[in-house]
This record gives C-alpha cells, structure tokens and sequence, in this order.
C-alpha cells in the first residue's frame, strides 16, 4: 500500500514537472519548480499547482468566451480617419506606435486633451467636481481609497451622485484596502453605490497575494477620466507639512476619445471581480477635444504578454537624444539593464530620478545594488529630497511620455495589474519635461565613488534585498 502512494506521488510530482517545464518562460522558474516538485514528492507538486500556475489568464480566458469580461481583446477597433490624419510623423514616434500597435489591444486614439495635475491639492478638486457634474455613469478603481478626510470626501459625493440616479461602481483592491484600519468599503454599505473587491480571499479559491489591481481610473460619463500614480486619501496632500507620511505624485485629466479606453479597462475589471454577466449596451462615444494622441495600455498576468516590459524595452531602443525615468520604485530586470545602458552607450543621455528616502526601506536598499552598473556606462542618477516622491514618468526625447500606475519593478511588471496611458502631445511632454528637469534641479547627483564607498555592512544588506527583488 505504501509503495502504491509513493508511486501515485511520484507520478503526481513528474507531470507537474513537465508541466513545468513546458508551460514556464523562465528557465529559472522552470527548473526551481522541476526541483521542488521531484525533490519533496507530492508536497512539491500541491505547491506548484497552489503558487506556480497562473489561474488568472486562465479565469480570465473562460470570461471572456462568456462574455464576462476581457470583451476587447479580440475586437478590431482601427483608428478613425481623423486619427490617421494626426498620427505623430517622427521616426521615433512611429516605430513606438508600431511596436504597441503590436503588443496591445487598443488602437492610439488622437483628439484628446491632456491635463497635468500636481499632488491631492489639484488632482482632488478635480476629480471631485466631475463627480458632481456625473450624469450617467461614474466609475473609480484604486489601490488604496483610506478612510480618511479626504476618503469620506470622495464617499459622500459617490454617495449623493447614486442618489441622482448615477450608475456608480467602485472597485477596492482587496489588499490595498488594508493600508486603512476603516475601510471605505463599510462606509458604502447600505447606500446604492455599487462596490466589488479584487481578488479577496476567499476559501473556495487560492488567495492571490501577489496579483494586485493597482490601478488608478476614475471615468465620468465616458467623456472625462483621470488617470496616473495616485490614490484617494489625505497622503497626497502634499502642502500640509506635519503629515511624516505626505508624499509627491502626478496625476492626469483626461477627456476626448481615449476615455472610453479607461472605461473599457474599469469594466473588464470590474466583470472579472463581479462575474457579472456582461450585457450589450451602446457607450457613448467620446468626442475630440484636443489635439493629443493617447492609448491606454492594460497590464497585468491575465494578459499574455509582459507588454510594459516590451514597451519599455522598445522605447529605450529608439531613443535618439534623451531618456527620462522618475520612478519611486527602480528594481529593472537584466533586460531593463541592458536597454537602458546600451542607450547611454549609443550617445543617447539617460538621466534617473530616484527618492533618496523610500517610504519602503527594503526597497531602497535593493536598489542602491543596482545602481553601479548604471553608472559605470554614465548613466546620470539623481536622488530627490523627501517627501517622498511618488511620481512616475517615462520620456523618450521630445516626443513620447508613458505615464500611469506602474513602476519599474517586478511586481507592476509581471504581477500587478496596471494602467497606463501613452501620450504623444507637444504641449504635454513640454510640461513634463520641465516639470522632469525642475526636480532633477532639486535633487543629489549620485555617483559610482559613492556606490563604491559604501561600507561593507551597508553593502551585504543592500545585495542581500537585492536576492529578494523579484519579490519585492
């Protein structure tokens, strides 16, 4: 009897071993799992099929033949002629639109506005005065929503625009709503707004730790939507000095024909955390209100490829003068590594802005690791001063700015789920350009005797985080 169970957990532990292997783009994820499977019979194989597979584009795949959710991915929407006539000409701009027309499922859009906001003190306002105009429909998604000042604000307008008879859903990361002791979630209770979480632990699935919706989108009536690093609570109240934990970030209103992209991304959301069943409705179509060109980009591991990482890779590759990174959290990987410093070797100046103080210390420490092999191939790295800055901006030249929710780490890369927004608009990369330059002003200029003065125990901590990067 006991040798008729070895050989069924033997058998058990060798099929997923070839699943494995089969099914892993990473021949190091491949082989840890092929290890972990034949070396603890059984058990090796039950924690393989709990963590190593990805359900997600699995689950996500059975919606969309439903018609639950994913509905885009296989809809051909080409660009209106009004959208060809005002494709960007530049040589970097059309090879960046050829290789996301590529690796993404939504076309580049162009008749669109685009608005920088600056911290809660611009963006709040905003968001908030387009929830009181709402006439149809109102959508937010975001990571953290806190129950603090500014999260009862935004509660009590969500409330009253449902009470006018507003379609008003709200979706909480399930993880991310824990960043507050009261969560906003009970504060909607009993009121018509609608709310779901994403991917809350649940007994009658695997808990999905790592696979975060970190998206940021508020959509008004399809014709207004903002967008970027932010979330909802009193942090991002930059000007209140007292706050230890106020932080820098940026921010985006958006109106004009891509908003229906950021509608498209909420719903697709919002049927995979519901399973509600998908019924036919004619959106509104957005109308052109500028002259931007924009395309909202989904990420996440229920798409089939790593699309940020290939944009970013791309991006890099077609630089011809300069790249621009502000980023709070800098954990590339060797892909990453070597686009950007085959950029600086090429000519091209690449300049990196990092906090000097992370508000997730670990992190700090792992990136400091990282930092050499930048500057040895003159990458220039600049620290910026607190607060905190949580802004995330991508430049390619004069011409490209990739703006929204992820970072530059593999978590917003290959686990979260992500929104960002590709902006081809002269206006817009010249405020972001200056905006870029302003801090870069403000911040420390790292260099490699820097790097290399560190002492030694600062040295093996740093390179010891930097072991538990891909989890990080």
């Amino acid at each position: 009897m006991l040798t008729l169970l070895l050989a069924i957990l033997w058998l058990i532990s060798l099929l997923s071993a070839g699943h494995a292997l089969l099914t892993k783009r990473d021949p190091r994820a491949a082989l840890g799992w092929i290890v972990t499977c034949m070396a603890l019979p059984g058990l090796g194989a039950f924690f393989y099929w709990l963590l190593g597979v990805n359900r997600i584009r699995t689950r996500a795949r059975e919606l969309q033949k439903q018609g639950q959710g994913m509905h885009w991915l296989n809809v051909d929407a080409p660009p209106s002629p009004h959208d060809i006539r005002n494709f960007p000409t530049h040589a970097t701009s059309r090879a960046l639109i050829t290789l996301a027309d590529a690796v993404t499922r939504r076309p580049l859009v162009c008749g669109n506005d685009v608005k920088v906001l600056y911290n809660g003190e611009q963006a709040y306002p905003a968001m908030l005065e387009a929830i009181r105009g709402a006439k149809e429909h109102l959508f937010l998604s975001s990571y953290i929503f806190q129950a603090d000042r500014t999260g009862k604000l935004f509660v009590r307008e969500l409330i009253r625009a449902a009470e006018r008879g507003v379609d008003v859903r709200v979706l909480v990361d399930a993880f991310g709503e824990y960043y507050s002791l009261a969560k906003v979630r009970n504060l909607l209770v009993n009121t018509p707004v609608k709310v779901a979480r994403f991917l809350p632990p649940t007994l009658a699935r695997s808990f999905y730790l790592n696979m975060r919706n970190h998206r940021k989108l508020l959509i008004v009536d399809s014709r207004i939507g903002f967008t970027g690093g932010m979330n909802i609570g009193d942090r991002h109240l930059a000007k209140i000095k007292n706050n230890p934990r106020r932080v820098i970030d940026l921010h985006f209103q958006l109106t004009g024909p891509v908003c229906g992209q950021l509608r498209d991304a909420f719903m697709e959301d919002w049927h995979f955390a519901t399973e509600e069943k998908r019924k036919p409705f004619s959106w509104p179509e957005p109308r052109p209100r500028g002259d931007a060109c924009c395309r909202g980009i989904s990420a996440g591991p229920n798409e089939q490829h790593e699309k940020l990482n290939w944009i970013l890779i791309g991006a890099l590759a077609c630089a011809k003068s300069q790249v621009r990174i502000m980023t709070p959290y800098f954990i590339p990987s060797r892909a990453q590594l070597a686009a950007i410093n085959a950029a600086a070797l090429r000519g091209v100046r690449v300049e990196l802005l990092l906090p000097e103080r992370n508000n997730l210390f670990f992190v700090g420490w792992a990136v400091n690791a990282y930092l050499f092999e930048l500057l040895e191939h003159d990458v220039k790295i600049f620290f910026q001063p607190p607060p905190f800055v949580h802004s995330k901006l991508f430049l390619i030249d004069n011409e490209y700015a990739l703006v929204g929710s992820a970072n530059i780490d593999p978590r917003s890369l290959r686990l979260n789920f992500e929104f960002n927004i590709e902006i081809f608009a002269a206006d817009t990369l010249r405020e972001l350009i200056e905006h870029f330059d302003h801090c870069r002003g403000l911040s420390r200029q790292v260099t490699l005797e820097e790097m290399d003065r560190r002492p030694l125990p600062q040295r093996l901590r740093d390179s010891f985080c930097k072991l538990l990067s891909p989890y990080l």
